[in-house]
């Protein structure tokens, strides 16, 4: 429900929702997006189990390697909302935030949703800022919530100060309908 909420205030805003493309959390935003008018894009990756193309997008594209995924999910996006997942979503978090940190890509803003579920790795991540491994800075741009409203007014406010969001114009040749 939340990651529908997610799909469909993102929509409101004028971005396009995109996700892994599969099922489960990534189904939820897209559908919420989908739903609300928006545009909802997935980044499917060829799998030989459990990942499918989930029914509520407009666009699809499926790739044999994860660095290419990744790649396309940071390099089109202006935000990043994390939900609760396992080993590929961490691997999308840490890359991300990584590549910030080294300013190899410009900074934008990351949620963690999901208090009760992230604790553990938030105190994992003070931690190492505590040891020196990592900087304040490197995480002034992570907001660590539970709070749908919050959330999208980090994102919000940080778009509105960095980017001017234009309507898409629809491109005849591609046969797109007004």
């Amino acid at each position: 429900q939340q990651a529908r909420a997610f799909g469909e205030r993102i929509a409101k805003l004028g971005l396009a929702t995109m996700t892994g493309g599969g099922p489960g959390i990534m189904e939820a935003a897209n559908r919420g997006a989908f739903e609300a008018g928006g545009l909802s894009v997935g980044c499917n990756i060829l799998l030989p189990f459990e990942q499918h193309e989930n029914p509520y997008l407009h666009k699809s594209i499926t790739f044999e390697h994860f660095f290419v995924r990744k790649v396309l999910l940071v390099k089109y996006s202006y935000a990043f909302i994390i939900m609760p997942g396992g080993f590929g979503t961490m691997d999308e978090l840490f890359e991300t935030l990584t590549l910030v940190q080294t300013k190899t890509i410009t900074k934008f803003p990351i949620v963690l949703f999901g208090k009760q579920y992230y604790q553990p790795l938030m105190d994992a991540i003070a931690d190492m800022e505590k040891q020196g491994t990592i900087s304040p800075d490197d995480l002034s741009l992570v907001k660590f919530t539970d709070d749908i409203d919050e959330a999208m007014d980090f994102i919000a406010s940080y778009i509105q100060k960095h980017y001017t969001i234009k309507p898409r114009k629809r491109l005849w040749w591609l046969f797109e309908k007004r």
